[in-house]
């Protein structure tokens, strides 16, 4: 499958990121947050990000002028349901991830892909509660996600290979790294990192 347009669900810091990343890279984003606030804040932080980057030589006034035309926000969570492939990067608590994806699933495209940003969340489980178990998969960032390179990219246990192949594609088109991981509580990077910061 070919993915064009991008949903990402919250447009806090993790969200944003994501957003930033994916419209400079090419793809259509809709942007969505409960709050308008939030939304306005995030295309504000896009802005100044993306500006660093020009001053810093990495990009062009013209590339961050076609990302920031890319994005689009919208209060509306089944909005999203036209996207391609859906990131949600909400708060980290599971029931309010399986509430977001409940609301999605009657607004989807048959082919829509699903993911979730979780660092610890099982994605079996999240996928287990949707139509599409097989269309399913973690799609973790790290933060800051316009300078980290490291994308793990999770599995659940019935994620299919044109699944993972997709995401592993949108992964390399970004410029970053896709590490695969198993679906296990931390996936990779927090298993490692938080025994070296304890």
């Amino acid at each position: 499958m070919e993915i064009e347009t991008v949903g990402v669900v919250g447009a806090g810091q993790m969200g944003n990121g994501i957003a930033h990343v994916m419209a400079l890279a090419g793809y259509e984003v809709l942007l969505n947050d409960l709050d308008a606030a939030a939304l306005e804040a995030a295309i504000e932080r896009i802005g100044r990000n993306l500006d660093r980057q020009v001053n810093s030589g990495k990009i062009a006034e013209t590339d961050k002028t076609a990302a920031l035309g890319r994005i689009r926000t919208t209060l509306e969570l089944t909005d999203l349901g036209r996207c391609d492939l859906i990131i949600e990067a909400a708060t980290e608590r599971e029931e309010i991830k399986q509430k977001i994806f409940d609301t999605l699933l009657p607004h989807l495209k048959p082919e829509t892909i699903l993911t979730s940003n979780t660092s610890s969340i099982s994605i079996t489980r999240l996928a287990s509660r949707t139509d599409r178990p097989e269309k399913f998969m973690g799609f973790h960032f790290m933060n800051p996600v316009p300078v980290m390179q490291l994308v793990e990219l999770i599995r659940g246990i019935a994620t299919d290979e044109a699944t993972y192949q997709a995401c592993r594609t949108v992964v390399d088109r970004l410029g970053k790294t896709a590490a695969s991981a198993e679906d296990f509580p931390a996936f990779i990077v927090n298993r490692i990192l938080m025994p070296m910061i304890n």
